[in-house]
């Protein structure tokens, strides 16, 4: 039988995995926790009470976090003309046409977020083998598609994410990093999770969020209770 180390024997002690926390309690027991030598993440789980099986119960969409995810977002934005220079303007670190394209096809990924503007999508849409898997094509329901690629970089630049409920029905996103302050990881916390409600399908039957939990990259996960969440 494996030897536990010091580090989990002393988060079991801090965590109790059986109980339901409100928000505060839940962030305050993850910050106790010994750390790690990088910054870990923090991330949340729902489940849903919407079925992805059905068209008309897809919960899907975008919000701009308070306080950013803490992640150092490297954005890619497809335009022409003046767009380009628009986009390099408010923050883009990188921007493309056809000749990007070429290079992202020979295996070039120095990005994690992809913008583009709707006259470019017949060039982008070649890419789609490429970036659908990664989560990083871009879709006009993601806010990703649009002709003002000023404002939608900024956004994205300053915390901007999207949601997406997977096959089992649950939403899985970072809500920020451990170095962050407990007022700033609540806030981020309580705009997605209303971001969520906001997005519920008017189809969707019964309780809409039976099940949240937050926790750090290495370190435990604790259960929220969803009522007090949403309160």
């Amino acid at each position: 039988m494996a030897q536990k180390s010091k580090r989990n024997s002393s988060i079991e002690q801090l965590v109790n995995r059986d109980k339901l926390y409100k928000p505060e309690e839940a962030i305050e027991a993850l910050l106790s926790c010994p750390k790690v030598k990088f910054d870990e993440s923090v991330e949340i789980a729902l489940k849903t009470g919407a079925n992805p099986k059905k068209a008309d119960q897809q919960v899907r969409g975008t919000v701009s976090l308070p306080h950013g995810t803490g992640r150092a977002v490297k954005l890619l934005v497809f335009a022409k003309g003046d767009k380009l220079k628009e986009a390099m303007d408010a923050g883009a670190d990188f921007v493309g046409d056809e000749e990007t394209i070429a290079k992202i096809k020979g295996g070039w990924f120095g990005f994690n977020a992809v913008l583009a503007t709707p006259d470019m999508m017949r060039e982008v849409g070649k890419l789609g083998k490429i970036l659908g898997p990664r989560g990083l094509m871009p879709t006009p329901k993601a806010g990703t598609v649009t002709p003002n690629v000023a404002q939608a970089t900024k956004e994205i630049k300053a915390g901007k994410v999207e949601f997406k409920l997977d096959k089992n029905g649950c939403i899985n996103n970072i809500i920020g990093k451990r170095s962050f302050t407990k007022e700033a990881l609540l806030e981020n916390l309580f705009a997605f999770v209303d971001a969520i409600v906001k997005a519920k399908p008017v189809s969707a039957k019964g309780v809409y969020l039976p099940s949240i939990s937050i926790a750090t990259t290495m370190g435990a996960g604790c259960k929220l209770d969803p009522q007090s969440v949403q309160n």
